[in-house]
């Protein structure tokens, strides 16, 4: 007899290990919420035995250490007159999903929050895994990215992001500028979701140094945020682009060349001449000239001809 009651006991004491090991749940211990906007708390749960579908599964959300004050009850006359109205499962419970959604949140709003499952074959509070929200006043701006200088004609891709905590709403992000717009949306994990806008269009020169804008609108709040950024469009090449450049070089260099030659010639020109060891003045008049080389001109018989070379109202005689 004994020995049965022993062997009951010790099967029993099996059983509440076996119990107690499957049922689960997995939520995010820390969140952030948006005052007035809306936080969806990930849960995942499960239990011993076959799963039952939603119909025969009821989940509750309550205040931790206080089950019967519940934010969440799928009879609304459970529920605590603050949440009426603002909270709702957002998962399917037949597929082990308990996540719940609140709505216009509000600053009181910081739990922690705690499930509450029950089934026919038994019931289940999980106030060792509770959510405890951090409540965040400001919003966070959207990021911009994109390349800060773009070529004229060619596709530039600006790309807009911004995290938050609430699927069930989507954020959503608007150009100042025309474009193909493509909306992502993805799971960044511990409670935060990111949303993303891509928007692609062909810049002009009437675009050069225009701001492109971002501007994102969470769900339930008035402010609107809105990232900034630059764009400068390179012009597209042209034959003008080419042949003007050239024309400007080859334009210069005729230039320089001239101004080189004239400097040559006019220094050549300032040269004195010589009349075998006879010296004339080339700055003297002629005829001045001629009285100097008097005496000289019975000995040097002079067969060359002189032509009038003049260059700022001087006078030079150049030997042939």
């Amino acid at each position: 007899m004994k020995g049965q009651l022993l062997l009951c006991l010790l099967f029993q004491v099996l059983c509440v290990f076996v119990l107690a090991d499957v049922w689960k749940v997995e939520v995010e211990p820390d969140m952030e919420a948006l005052i007035s906007s809306c936080v969806v708390l990930p849960c995942s749960f499960k239990y011993p035995g076959k799963i039952q579908p939603s119909a025969r599964t009821r989940a509750m959300w309550h205040i931790k250490d206080k089950k019967n004050e519940y934010i969440y009850h799928e009879d609304q006359t459970h529920v605590e007159d603050s949440f009426k109205m603002r909270t709702r499962l957002v998962g399917r419970l037949g597929e082990l999903n308990c996540s719940l959604e609140i709505d216009e949140v509000k600053g009181h709003d910081n739990g922690p929050f705690c499930l509450r499952v029950e089934l026919q074959t038994g019931t289940r509070s999980f106030d060792d895994s509770c959510v405890h929200l951090k409540m965040i006043e400001e919003a966070s701006k959207p990021e911009l990215h994109s390349d800060q200088a773009v070529q004229e004609g060619h596709p530039a891709i600006f790309r807009c992001s911004v995290r938050h905590t609430c699927p069930s709403h989507q954020p959503t992000l608007t150009w100042n500028h025309n474009g193909k717009e493509m909306v992502t949306y993805k799971v960044i994990g511990h409670g935060n979701w990111e949303v993303e806008s891509v928007l692609t269009f062909t810049p002009t020169k009437e675009d050069d140094h225009k701001d492109i804008t971002c501007t994102v609108k969470y769900h339930g709040v008035k402010k609107q945020y809105e990232a900034r950024r630059p764009v400068f469009v390179k012009e597209q090449a042209t034959v003008n682009h080419i042949l003007i450049p050239v024309f400007c070089v080859l334009g210069a260099a005729f230039l320089t060349g001239g101004l080189c030659f004239l400097i040559f010639k006019r220094n050549n020109c300032r040269k004195p001449e010589y009349l075998g060891n006879t010296h004339i003045d080339t700055s003297t008049p002629p005829d001045s000239v001629r009285a100097q080389n008097k005496d000289l001109s019975s000995e040097i018989s002079i067969n060359s001809s002189y032509f009038n070379f003049f260059l700022k109202d001087e006078v030079r005689f150049i030997r042939y």
